[in-house]
């Protein structure tokens, strides 16, 4: 008798967060740099905000049985095997674990639930460095970043698809840090490559062309000259309206970042999605001024 081989079920293995590096540099650290916080880095760094500690505590205490559990038992009734479950901090960002589960949920829930089978692009909005001290100080214009974004994608799109009932479709986020961890804050945002009109059909914004192929020469496609370039100039502008609003600067803060010949910041979007192979097109080039307007990124 041959014997039929059967693949194991999965077995739950919980984690041991105390053993991670960066659960021991925080339980060791961490108090002592809260309590030096406001003398040696608030003036950097902004103000100590306690959402950050309510974030570390919590996260010291994920995954940890001592902290609470579930008592998981099987339903079967020749199983009845039992074990414990501890709960988890649900936070993202900070925690590994419960920030990756929160990414994988957010993905699929976007894929299959928000995102309509339509071509996308993605953009990602950012700002000068020497505009990102006053969105550090006073972190309410953060949100503002977000609906800018939102309002230059829809000014320019139906100026585009020449309806002004249109709408597209977009999904943003604040990102505050770069990939150094230095405070960098910009919009991530992923887009519609076109507009929805009133009767639920999507219509692809126009092409040089004239047709709606997957190329890379769209009304939209990477400019040679950002000057020429209608998301750039409007995010820009208004990226601008909102700090004179704010008094944080003023025309001749903005005539000096217009004037100055160094790399632009702003908003890219990137090539329309491919079906069948990844875009193998050079990275732009750094761009010629810094000014506040739109990166386009492939």
């Amino acid at each position: 008798m041959v014997a039929l081989s059967q693949k194991p079920a999965p077995v739950y293995r919980p984690r041991r967060p105390r053993q991670s590096p960066l659960y021991r540099i925080l339980e060791r650290f961490f108090p002592q740099f809260e309590q030096l916080y406001s003398e040696r880095y608030e003036k950097r760094y902004g103000f100590w905000r306690p959402v950050i500690g309510d974030v570390v505590r919590k996260f010291l205490r994920c995954g940890d049985l001592h902290f609470g559990f579930a008592r998981v038992r099987c339903s079967g009734s020749e199983c009845a095997h039992e074990m414990f479950v501890p709960f988890s901090c649900r936070q993202r960002c900070l925690c590994p674990s419960c920030h990756q589960k929160r990414a994988l949920l957010l993905a699929d829930r976007m894929a299959h639930q928000i995102c309509l089978p339509v071509p996308h692009r993605q953009y990602v909005w950012t700002i000068p460095k020497r505009l990102r001290i006053y969105f550090r100080h006073d972190r309410r214009l953060l949100g503002r970043l977000s609906s800018l974004a939102w309002e230059t994608i829809l000014e320019t799109y139906r100026e585009l698809a020449g309806d002004q009932d249109a709408l597209p479709g977009m999904i943003a986020g604040i990102q505050t840090f770069g990939e150094l961890l230095h405070f960098h804050p910009h919009v991530h945002a992923l887009v519609t490559d076109g507009v929805f009109l009133p009767d639920g059909t999507f219509r692809q914004l126009p092409h040089k062309n004239g047709t709606g192929s997957n190329q890379d020469d769209s009304c939209l496609s990477r400019f040679r000259d950002p000057g020429n370039d209608p998301v750039h100039d409007l995010w820009r502008r208004k990226v601008f309206d909102l700090l004179l609003s704010e008094g944080k600067i003023d025309q001749e803060t903005i005539d000096q970042i217009d004037g100055t010949p160094a790399a632009a910041e702003g908003c890219e979007p990137n090539r329309p999605p491919r079906t069948k192979s990844r875009s193998t097109a050079p990275k732009p080039a750094a761009t010629a001024r810094r000014r506040a307007s739109p990166r386009r990124r492939t």
